[in-house]
């Protein structure tokens, strides 16, 4: 076992930086729910008609706040994608 020893200003150098890097990634998280285009884009369909009969088939979330404004609950996407992946021999 290899003892690492630091100054007290170079330790909570480090802690900050780490803290820093975790802030970061959780500003990074994305958010519930994405537009049409982010949604076409994460299942990778380019047709909006493909996108609107997965949400008429009740395949995958949405919420309509607005009457043309749908959007749609990333969680939901990534559990149609994970329902439909094949698993390997």
């Amino acid at each position: 076992m290899e003892v690492i020893c630091l100054e007290d200003d170079a330790f909570y150098s480090l802690v900050e930086q780490v803290f820093q890097r975790m802030k970061d990634k959780e500003k990074a998280k994305e958010d519930k729910w994405i537009s049409a285009e982010e949604a076409m884009q994460k299942l990778r369909i380019s047709s909006k008609t493909t996108l609107q009969k997965l949400r008429d088939e009740g395949k995958i979330r949405f919420s309509q706040p607005e009457k043309k404004h749908i959007l749609y609950d990333l969680a939901s996407i990534y559990s149609y994608l994970d329902k439909h992946a094949k698993d390997t021999f």
